[in-house]
């Protein structure tokens, strides 16, 4: 049998253990190779060919067969009940006292038998309907586990992590239906949790599991879903296709877990969820490398490498959106003060590249995100609003979406509502968008003893993690636990190789804890290297204004608001701000940025 085309769902076994030639099978089946040849031709028997391969090498699952072969054994039983039943029909029955067949009897007893089984088939489709309601309630909540790369090359374990991710984007436009996003089910890429574990920890009805296999430009998509409640498969399909159509391939299965999962999708959506477009493979895998090099990227070299797939991707094939968001995600990253790249160098970059993806497709919320997120840091607060709310009407169920308006919401002073907003994010994203998000946010609203329990229940099952401790270091120095902060930052600034950021907020602690001589070292360091180097003014701002040297501190405001720093979007709130809110310039500084409006 050949490959199936593209969107032919086909079953899939559930292990991949595989029966490489006609030998293996026949010894499998207790058969001779010429009648499991003969099985295969006359009777349907599942064997697969390789493609591109000598005639007659083959394939085939175990599983498959056994469930062939109990079918086999089905259908002969039910054809040998079948001779029987006509035989016994033939023999003449003899008649009460008269010894000779009775045609009226005979029809009466062939009616009272169909009227028994329309009575049972009655009864067996009420009581089942029944069951159905009341054992299996409405999926309104998946998680899509990351696939499997069944390739046998580990080489080829972008293209898993990227086929999940574009399931994960398509079905998150679905209103109805809340998708965890990536970000949390990456995590548990190598887990040994069960699936009835998995789904309470991420408080999901239903999971999705699967895998990706790639032969030369061929691929195959397997996917099954399994109820929580009851561990219970209830559906998997297997969809075969060229590399170029995988975008094809990638809706349809999207397409199948909403109609299984019996979710309402409005007709937006489902165009939504189903569009595709040719992708030459080359373009399709440089931009996998990309998306793939980005979300494992930890250094400015990282990115760098990031930004040149994307851009191999874009050169082969200008039309193709996707790659422009990713670049402007890179861009983004790039701009961080983690990094140390220009805010003034990377944030042209990434706008261009969100609008010429958005201008390919207006439907692909991450790009709505992206400039709504360089709105924001640019203080077009406006511009940023109506961009993540067009985000989150096109993918109700990004996380990110959300979690980015929340802190558009925090920059306003409307601290609760931020709060509902990342409550939400978390609901999405329950093990990415944790306590850091929440705290950050509680920290901002001065609720400190609130942030650092949040906080630390990140760092209890991750412990080290240095964005945690990086985060938690606020909460504790605004509360007056600076001397409590200061050996986690230490943490922090070695395991970023000193970054800007981590020495600010190292310096900013000892600072606060009135250790002097130990911040002016930072202080000077940071200086240093940036008569060479990129690092923003805003990374001594904090540093001064522990040291309560509030002039040189509003030197570094006015530089920061020239370079339009991060920091500044949030001064409506930021608590380290606090001693100098009623100082005439730094209200003047908030109604230059923007923040002195009712939103």
């Amino acid at each position: 049998m050949g490959e199936p085309s593209l969107g032919t769902p086909r079953s899939e076994p559930p292990t991949d253990d595989r029966l490489d030639s006609w030998k293996e099978i026949a010894a499998y089946l207790n058969r001779d190779v010429t009648t499991v040849q003969r099985w295969e031709k006359r009777e349907g028997m599942p064997v697969h060919r390789h493609l591109h391969d000598r005639m007659g090498s083959v394939y085939a699952f175990s599983a498959e067969l056994d469930v062939w072969q109990n079918s086999r054994k089905l259908r002969l039983e039910a054809e040998e009940r079948r001779q029987e039943d006509q035989q016994k029909a033939e023999t003449p029955v003899p008649s009460e006292g008269k010894g000779e067949t009775t045609p009226t009897r005979q029809r009466w007893v062939v009616l009272a038998a169909l009227a028994a089984l329309v009575l049972f088939a009655a009864i067996y489709f009420v009581a089942r309907s029944r069951t159905k309601g009341a054992h299996s309630p409405t999926i309104s909540s998946v998680a899509v586990l990351p696939l499997k790369n069944l390739s046998g090359d580990p080489t080829q374990e972008y293209l898993a992590d990227g086929m999940t991710e574009e399931l994960i984007g398509r079905l998150s436009s679905i209103h109805n239906l809340r998708i965890i996003s990536r970000t949390s089910v990456m995590q548990l890429k190598e887990t040994h949790l069960s699936i009835p574990e998995i789904a309470k920890m991420l408080r999901v009805d239903a999971i999705v599991e699967g895998s990706v296999k790639r032969e030369g430009n061929r691929i195959r998509v397997t996917a099954q879903l399994i109820r929580a409640s009851t561990d219970d498969h209830f559906w998997s399909e297997s969809y075969d296709g060229d590399l170029r159509d995988v975008l094809a391939l990638e809706g349809e299965v999207a397409q199948a877990i909403a109609r299984k999962v019996e979710v309402t999708v409005t007709g937006q959506e489902n165009k939504r969820l189903t569009a595709v477009r040719s992708v030459a493979p080359e373009v399709y895998q440089s931009y996998l490398k990309g998306v793939f090099t980005l979300e494992n990227s930890v250094t400015k070299a990282d990115l760098e490498k990031s930004v040149g797939y994307f851009d191999e991707a874009i050169n082969r094939d200008p039309t193709f959106a996707p790659a422009y968001v990713g670049l402007a995600q890179t861009y983004d990253n790039l701009g961080t003060v983690f990094v140390g790249v220009s805010p003034a160098e990377v944030r042209p970059k990434l706008i261009r590249a969100a609008r010429k993806a958005l201008e390919l497709d207006p439907q692909l919320a991450d790009a709505h995100v992206l400039l709504a997120d360089v709105y924001q840091k640019q203080w077009q607060w406006d511009e940023a609003e109506a961009e993540y709310k067009r985000a989150l009407e096109l993918s109700p169920s990004d996380a990110s979406a959300q979690a980015n308006f929340a802190d558009w919401m925090m920059c306003q002073g409307r601290t609760e509502e931020a709060l509902v907003w990342a409550q939400g994010a978390r609901e999405h994203d329950p093990l990415a968008v944790s306590g850091l998000t929440i705290g950050w946010i509680l920290f901002q609203a001065h609720r400190y003893n609130e942030a650092i329990q949040e906080i630390r229940s990140v760092l209890a099952a991750k412990r080290d993690d240095p964005d945690a401790l990086y985060t938690l270091a606020f909460p504790l120095i605004a509360n007056g636990q600076a001397e409590e902060a200061i050996p986690e930052l230490e943490k922090v600034v070695s395991a970023s190789d000193r970054s800007p950021g981590s020495i600010e907020l190292l310096a900013t602690a000892y600072g606060r804890a009135g250790h002097r001589t130990e911040a002016l070292r930072l202080i000077d360091e940071l200086k240093r290297r940036r008569q060479n180097a990129f690092v923003p003014a805003g990374a001594f701002i904090n540093p001064y204004m522990a040291l309560g040297d509030h002039e040189q501190a509003f030197i570094w405001f006015e530089r920061a608001y020239q370079e339009k720093s991060n920091i500044l979007q949030f001064l409506k709130v930021h608590p380290f701000f606090d001693p100098v809110r009623n100082d005439p310039r730094f209200i003047d500084l908030v109604h230059r940025v923007g923040l002195d409006r009712d939103y």
